[in-house]
């Protein structure tokens, strides 16, 4: 089966949130090594609402294949391949069994979107 999540997201609301809680709201949404991607860069709020964006979109396609499970954001990563594409990573100890997960990310000065496309 193949399932598909997507969201849109404001940068400026996400980096209010940001702002208003710093600690517990980073720790909560983002990894580590997505904390220390997205502050490395120019336009930080930007590359932290592309993330939170990808993750909501990961989240929908799982959860329509498998709505029984507990999926905290913090358990899905994002990173990016040499060549820049984004890939997904799933905490393994969230048990799911993915053959294929595929994301796109993109944002413009006031938003950023993504989509997930997911194969069980």
């Amino acid at each position: 089966m193949i399932y598909v999540g997507t969201d849109i997201i404001e940068i400026s609301r996400l980096n209010k949130f940001i702002q208003n809680y710093p600690e517990r709201g980073l720790s909560h949404i983002f990894t580590p090594a997505e904390v220390k991607y997205c502050t490395g860069k120019r336009n930080a709020p930007q590359h932290f609402a592309g993330r939170f964006a990808g993750k909501e979109a990961v989240k929908k396609a799982i959860l329509s294949a498998f709505p029984e499970i507990i999926l905290p954001l913090s358990a899905i990563s994002i990173s990016n391949q040499e060549n820049g594409a984004p890939f997904v990573t799933i905490d393994p100890g969230i048990n799911i069994q993915l053959l294929s997960l595929q994301i796109s990310i993109s944002h413009s000065d006031t938003n950023a979107t993504a989509v997930a496309i997911l194969e069980t």
